[in-house]
């Protein structure tokens, strides 16, 4: 996924704008409970005694309030899993779009991991549990079951009580209607306005929402699933999409890599199938599908390019589904089927290195995983170098140092707006939403710090070690300990002339960028300074400005270097010049509407609520109405917020509201 971000202090984004994907920081959840104290990865399950990992609840929080986070404990599930693992999932599911609901049945295939018999503990939110039935093989009745007290941002556990021997669960359940997970699209609120739409965006914590599991990345699985839907709709999933698919109603999918449960996903609407490549291509609403696959027509080049330098792709195809512009964020990386908002179709492909950090996830988050939403970075640190790198061999040089000096441009804002504690890649997640606050610490210092590795080792050797890498984690799910141990393994081995523990330590587990870090930059950017200050002074008029050629990564860097004030005639200036309020391309448009809201442009305020309101993503969403909050314009943004909400994912309303009313 790539990164939301926005720097409340200065009111403006930080982000490149084109990457789209996953979580870091969060206001503060409950501390009466730390559900998920007992648990570690599979591989790692014999290094702790069950005294270590188990306890109270008010044992665990006291001693998560002490001591650091423990290495593999995911402390964002209820699940038991030193106790048992799901390793595979079969989901029966039928689409209510009256109603709002997906009801049906989920099985859960279970290993035991110890030789005790307790409850099954599993991560549900706001599901209506019909009945479990649980017994070894297809031998299954009823078991008693019972849901525990409900934690805001965990949801509620399920507890089953299982017979000796138990090896598999069924739960008929339903969802609620305002599912955190699941969206539910009217026809209007489509691009062709005849039928409505689903999709479902599992990560952090989501999963959980549709499907009760053990909602945990360290817990990976296969899985099997039927899709029941009306007659006219198609329904794909993060798992083999036939593309010569018929519209019938009924669909079945099968996913036989295990992946963790954020990676489920599913999608319904008027979908249509457009190849890209062989092993690439579109589904869309017909409206949207040729301008998609123009758009994103290279999608088969950078598949190949990540396998020649990464090793193989391992998940058959790779698609991607266009959604309705409503979804939160840029695009998320559920394996087979990427999700992909349309505001990056801008009909000059400025915008898709987003399609590059999406595929990269098949590498790095999709094959090989972090364990807990602490060690985030190692998904999204990993991506974020791998989509400059993929960039850089489809469209050169130019564009990759372009991609890299925003990226750390971004970074140095974000670090000066955030407390020591949130710029630290192992990040402290306990008693922390994953959902609240979106940082560029794991995406862009993540990156950074492999990027100073390949300038230490030189990229061949750091490229062999990636692919090493992935293909000795492939399939499991790791935490920032396991990376560090094979780092003492490979390059501090290889080269101990070069690299020093302790500076990888400062990297990974203290604030802010080391000293004598790579300072990425772009002789594309650093030439706009003089002439953006040329034209600040009054020494030239805008229409001297020679912006033949200039790239969306131009003109990011150039709006976004004005100063936090203008004046009416350079807001006019810059305006008739450049057509800046009627740009079609999100990106500029974004950062034209920032400087518009700080400056009360009043010409620009038909464009600023269109925008709000047709757009979900919350990379423009969240800096837009805090501007405006900032700015003194609260009630213009609660008016345009409560026109709008209802088109917005659920995950949006809860984050904007916050910002707009202060809940």
């Amino acid at each position: 996924m790539l990164p939301q971000l926005f720097n409340p202090g200065l009111g403006r984004l930080i982000g490149a704008g084109l990457l789209a994907c996953s979580i870091v920081t969060l206001e503060a959840c409950s501390q009466s409970e730390d559900p998920a104290g007992q648990k570690q990865l599979e591989e790692r399950s014999g290094e702790q005694s069950p005294e270590q990992v188990s306890g109270t609840t008010a044992e665990k929080s006291s001693k998560a309030e002490k001591a650091a986070p423990e290495s593999g404990v995911d402390y964002h599930s209820f699940a038991n899993t030193n106790d048992y693992r799901v390793k595979h999932l079969d989901l029966d599911l039928t689409a209510d779009f009256d109603n709002k609901i997906l009801k049906g049945t989920a099985i859960l295939d279970i290993k035991r991991v110890g030789e005790k018999n307790p409850p099954l503990i599993l991560d549900t939110r706001e599901l209506d549990i019909k009945a479990v039935r649980a017994g070894l093989g297809d031998d299954l009745k009823p078991v008693k079951f019972s849901l525990g007290e409900t934690d805001p941002n965990l949801g509620t556990p399920l507890e089953i009580e299982l017979p000796k021997g138990a090896n598999k669960v069924a739960i008929d359940y339903q969802t609620s209607p305002g599912a955190s997970g699941v969206q539910w699209l009217e026809p209007e609120q489509t691009a062709g306005k005849k039928h409505p739409f689903l999709f479902t965006q599992a990560q952090a914590i989501h999963a959980r929402s549709f499907i009760p599991l053990q909602d945990s990345p360290q817990v990976r699985m296969t899985y099997a699933a039927t899709i029941r839907t009306p007659d006219d709709l198609l329904a794909v999933m993060s798992a083999n999409n036939d593309p010569e698919t018929e519209k019938d109603g009924v669909y079945e999918f099968e996913m036989p890599q295990p992946i963790p449960s954020y990676l489920i996903a599913i999608g319904i609407g008027n979908l249509e199938f457009k190849p890209m490549g062989e092993r690439t291509g579109v589904y869309a609403e017909p409206e949207l599908l040729d301008a998609a696959a123009a758009e994103f027509e290279d999608t088969e080049d950078m598949l190949e390019v990540t396998e020649e330098n990464y090793g193989p792709y391992r998940w058959d195809r790779y698609d991607l589904l266009i959604l309705p512009p409503s979804f939160p964020f840029g695009g998320m990386e559920n394996p087979r089927l990427s999700f992909i908002t349309p505001t990056v179709i801008a009909g000059d492909k400025s915008l898709v290195a987003l399609i590059a950090h999406e595929l990269a996830h098949s590498w790095s988050g999709n094959l090989v995983t972090n364990s807990s939403w602490r060690d985030l970075w190692l998904n999204e640190g990993f991506t974020t170098y791998l989509t400059n790198r993929i960039m850089q061999f489809v469209y050169g040089d130019e564009r990759y140092k372009m991609e890299m000096a925003l990226g750390y441009d971004d970074l140095q804002a974000d670090l000066a707006d955030r407390p020591d504690k949130d710029e630290i890649l192992a990040i402290d997640m306990r008693g922390r939403d994953p959902d609240e606050v979106f940082s560029n610490i794991p995406y862009e210092k993540g990156s950074l710090f492999l990027y100073e590795l390949e300038q230490k080792v030189g990229r061949e050797n750091f490229d062999q070690f990636l692919m090493d890498y992935f293909n000795k984690f492939a399939f499991q799910s790791v935490n920032t300990e396991d990376f560090v141990n094979y780092l003492d393994d490979t390059l501090l081995k290889q080269y101990p002339d070069k690299l020093s523990k302790e500076r990888i330590n400062e990297w990974i587990f203290e604030p802010g960028i080391p000293e004598g870090a790579p300072h990425p930059q772009s002789d594309a950017f650093t030439k706009l300074d003089p002439i953006r200050e040329q034209w600040l002074n009054g020494e030239i008029e805008a229409g001297d400005i020679d912006t033949e050629g200039w790239t969306f990564h131009q003109w990011k860097y150039f709006l976004d270097g004005m100063p936090e004030k203008l004046s009416d005639d350079q807001l006019q200036e810059l305006d008739e010049t450049f057509s800046l309020t009627d740009s079609k391309n999100n990106e500029i448009a974004f950062s034209w509407l920032m400087i518009a809201v700080r400056n009360d442009y009043e010409p620009a305020n038909a464009r600023l609520e269109d925008f709000l309101t047709s757009i979900g993503r919350n990379k423009f969403l969240r800096p837009l109405y805090g501007n405006m909050v900032e700015s003194g314009k609260q009630e213009e943004a609660k008016s345009i917020f409560e026109k709008a909400k209802s088109g917005y994912h659920p995950l949006t309303v809860k984050v904007n509201s916050k910002i707009i009313y202060g809940d």
